[in-house]
């Protein structure tokens, strides 16, 4: 895993925040950094590990603020735009889970991951999604929760991808808000632009359409896959 050092305005780029927000986050001392000269200076492997917790626990207006300035970004540097819905996989989605505890969901995530024969350790993400829990739960309060690694190691998944698991009933995973959860997405990307877009993504949706209140009651796994779909491109024409 390679270091890069930033300075303050290299890295609130990167992680698509405002500079001063940034700042104050280092002078809080909620992310490793180093003043120097006038300014500050960040490790990149822990500016992108503190950008998915920060993104989580954003407010609605901030996490759309983020989306908006990653697809400038993307335009900016004519990339291909990116979509979720080719990023599932159907041996990757399950609507039924059955686990019943906070490890137990987590367990059947790393298995449903696996089964997309995308995983490389499947041992080693079960470990690493549950370090990422104890540090911080990746539920957002809106019956879902955005499970990942703390860090994009290459040597982890073949290539990115998202897995979905529905429980068979809600389990508490944490949530500030203290409600359980039922929805559990996996997001499993080999690069840090890919993996905050996917979470802005579904952060957003999570909390501004309706679509997990339709994932309730779909019935097969490609209408769950529609039903994300439809959201995404919806939340793409703001």
């Amino acid at each position: 895993m390679s270091h890069q050092i930033l300075s303050l305005a290299q890295a609130a780029e990167h992680v698509h925040v405002l500079p001063n927000g940034l700042k104050h986050a280092a002078q809080r001392g909620e992310i490793p950094a180093v003043e120097r000269g006038g300014d500050w200076y960040f490790d990149h492997v822990d500016l992108d590990e503190w950008a998915q917790r920060n993104l989580l626990a954003a407010g609605h207006k901030e996490q759309l603020r983020q989306l908006k300035s990653m697809r400038q970004k993307e335009c900016r540097e004519h990339r291909g735009a990116w979509r979720m819905k080719p990023m599932f996989r159907l041996t990757g989605v399950n609507l039924s889970l059955p686990g019943k505890t906070k490890a137990g969901i987590v367990r059947d995530m790393a298995d449903l991951a696996n089964a997309t024969g995308l995983v490389y350790d499947q041992e080693g993400l079960f470990r690493e999604l549950m370090e990422r829990e104890e540090i911080a739960a990746t539920a957002v309060g809106e019956g879902a929760a955005f499970l990942h690694p703390r860090y994009h190691d290459p040597y982890i998944f073949a290539e990115s991808f998202i897995a979905y698991g529905r429980a068979l009933r809600p389990v508490f995973f944490g949530s500030l808000n203290g409600e359980p959860t039922r929805h559990f997405f996996l997001i499993a990307a080999t690069d840090h632009e890919m993996h905050l877009s996917m979470l802005a993504r579904l952060s957003v949706m999570a909390h501004a359409t309706e679509f997990l209140q339709i994932l309730d009651n779909v019935m097969t796994v490609d209408d769950a896959l529609g039903v994300i779909g439809a959201a995404e491109e919806g939340l793409l024409r703001l």
